[in-house]
């Protein structure tokens, strides 16, 4: 009865979010009141019953209802709670539910805050909303239905993929989903400003804050799948260019110039066009995204589904929703106001540079991740695009959007001129040049040198144009502490870019590792460190059973603490998983895995040393938390009156 309840629930949401496209742009074209308060009520509405839907798939999960079709193929009675409740989107039909509630959401909170918004923009934005909601509603009933019966019911299910069995994977779906999905409002009222011939300051800053949240759940969200994949998969890496990996982080590039272009929107009235293209197409390539883990036509550990028919219907979706997107641009685009010009030696003119980095390295991205299927698809050549490919391509391009991220805030937002400059870019030169040297123990090489060097000049920059914002003083500290809370979200989020660039280079430059077959009491050693297998041991977890190894360390005559890397194997369903042993630590970070063997032969096992790894993750939640500080500046108030 439960899973009735939530189908009903779900296909009351389709008719709600038809009527919300429908109504609310009738009315705003004919100036109807009525009608145009309707999109609110509507998408509060639509929220409410899709939120009901998936309380009721969870309900079903969380009873283990097996007979669901859907629980009964990703869940089991063994299986620990946590994993029961992150199963219902560990799979494409609850994915795509996951998906569609945090739409609904965004419009809910849009109808909620945006209570100030001319009531023409906020009815045919919502109507979009609404229009996307329809869709992608009707994508889930008509062709995964996450509540399809199964007769007779099964006695138990065949479990969840073991490799999402992991803390890290219960939150960072959600997350990474309420930053993609979080694009679909700038979408929408990128759509509504093309409608109405109108982007304005008023409309970026009423966007800015949708952006910025929706910027800083992807960034958390990608950290954390990144975490997952270094110590999950059990290879000792942090990126490894993976399909999956590349279509999030490809909209998170666009969804970084969207802000930035908002900013100079909101600042200097310029940049209109090109940040409605922007904001139309971080979240077409959203929409590829999601078309890419489900369709199965690229293979990666990340992928919910690999049905290429559903993946069809995903790609018409995208092909409808874009293409009337980008025809409606190509239309509209030149009745656009608001577009003034920005001196080329400006804050502006930099952050204009700042773009086109961005998408010239969101293009080498793609390039990498879809060139191979272009290949198959025309020459049935299967080829692989791998590491070397983006080290050549792509890292040059964001080594030069750290030079300009590191003077272009220095510079004023009207015409201005490098020559006023000159003493700080020659102060930040030298701090450079002696913090690479300094550092070239870590990495002994000169793209460590480059590395570490570029790291230190974004930090002096950007604290030297923090400091800037007061003038010099006995008071300045107390100055500095009113300051507002997006001028911190800047200072964190570019020192959150120079602690990844530090991590990055450190990592890429200073790691070794070393793989061997051991049996116990052997050892192996890499960097100074020595790992000797000292024992295995077998035993079984709440639902899976294991091999554990115990790893002894020692480095320069110290022992430190074992570490103990399992292989794991589930049987619902079956499957073997490696957990590594890793010991994680600001400066230096030793990490094994074991893997396949027998006590005859030996075992293999993976050791690695990486130092300063951890900063990679470090540097990226403090640039997610800039993003969530800044939307507490007062002047991103959201439901003020913006003509004020």
């Amino acid at each position: 009865m439960i899973a009735e309840l939530g189908h009903i629930a779900l296909i009351a949401a389709f008719c709600v979010a038809i009527l919300q496209f429908a109504l609310p742009l009738w009315g705003a074209a004919r100036g109807h009141g009525a009608l145009m308060a309707l999109a609110s009520r509507a998408a509060l509405l639509q929220f409410i019953l899709i939120a009901a839907s998936f309380i009721a798939l969870t309900t079903s999960f969380l009873l283990s209802d097996f007979s669901v079709l859907l629980v009964a193929n990703h869940s089991a009675l063994s299986k620990p709670l946590l994993y029961k409740i992150s199963g219902v989107w560990g799979n494409h039909e609850g994915s795509i539910l996951l998906w569609v509630l945090i739409l609904a959401l965004y419009g809910a909170l849009a109808a909620t805050f945006g209570k100030a918004l001319p009531a023409p923009l906020k009815a045919r934005a919502l109507a979009i909303q609404g229009g996307l909601g329809a869709t992608f509603i009707g994508f889930t009933l008509f062709t995964s239905n996450p509540f399809e019966r199964l007769f007779p019911a099964a006695m138990d299910g065949t479990g969840l993929n073991p490799v999402l069995q992991d803390p890290g994977l219960a939150i960072h779906p959600p997350l990474l989903y309420m930053g993609y999905v979080g694009f679909s409002l700038a979408f929408s009222f990128a759509i509504a400003a093309l409608i109405e011939g109108k982007v304005d300051a008023i409309w970026a800053r009423w966007l800015r804050p949708w952006v910025l949240l929706a910027w800083s759940f992807l960034t958390a969200g990608i950290t954390i799948g990144s975490f997952w994949a270094y110590y999950e998969l059990g290879w000792g890496g942090w990126w490894m260019w993976d399909p999956v990996e590349n279509v999030s982080f490809i909209p998170w590039l666009l969804g970084t110039a969207l802000l930035h272009s908002i900013m100079v929107l909101g600042t200097r009235h310029a940049m209109s066009s090109w940040t409605v293209l922007l904001a139309i197409s971080t979240f077409s390539l959203c929409l590829i995204g999601t078309f890419i883990v489900r369709s199965g036509i690229l293979v990666s550990v990340h992928s919910f589904a690999v049905d290429p028919t559903r993946g069809v219907v995903i790609l018409i979706i995208l092909a409808v929703v874009t293409g009337a997107a980008l025809t409606l641009y190509a239309i509209r685009s030149s009745t656009l106001t608001g577009s003034v010009t920005i001196a080329t030696v400006s804050r502006g003119g930099a952050l204009i540079l700042n773009n086109i980095l961005l998408i010239v390295a969101a293009f080498i991205v793609l390039l990498g991740t879809f060139y191979p299927l272009f290949i198959d698809m025309f020459t049935g050549e299967k080829i692989t695009v791998a590491e070397p490919f983006f080290n050549r391509l792509y890292t040059p391009v964001m080594l030069l959007l750290i030079v300009f991220m590191s003077f272009g805030p220095l510079l004023k937002w009207r015409a201005d001129s490098l020559s006023r400059i000159k003493g700080k870019l020659i102060a930040g030169a030298i701090v450079a040049v002696l913090s690479g040297l300094a550092l070239y123990a870590f990495g002994r090489s000169a793209g460590a040198v480059l590395g570490y060097s570029l790291a230190a000049l974004l930090a002096y920059g950007t604290f030297t144009a923090f400091l800037s914002k007061t003038p010099a003083g006995p008071n300045r500290l107390r100055r500095l502490t009113r300051l507002p809370a997006a001028t911190y979200g800047f200072l964190l989020a570019h020192l959150g870019m120079a602690v990844v660039t530090a991590g990055i280079t450190a990592m890429s430059t200073g790691s070794a590792e070393n793989i061997a077959r051991l049996k116990p009491g052997q050892a192996i050693s890499t960097a100074g460190y020595e790992f000797t297998l000292t024992d295995l041991g077998v035993g079984e977890g709440e639902n899976y059973q294991f091999m554990r190894a115990v790893i002894s360390v020692t480095h320069k005559g110290r022992t430190l603490p074992d570490l103990l890397p399992e292989r794991r194997y589930y049987d619902q369903p079956p499957m073997f998983t490696t957990e590594a042993g890793f010991r994680l630590r600001l400066k230096d970070t030793v990490f094994v895995a074991i893997g396949e063997g027998d006590p005859q032969k030996g075992y293999i096992v993976r050791a690695y040393y990486q130092p300063f790894v951890s900063l990679i993750w470090i540097g990226a939640l403090i640039m997610a938390l800039a993003g969530f500080i800044s939307i507490g500046d007062k002047r991103m108030q959201i439901n003020k009156d913006l003509t004020s």
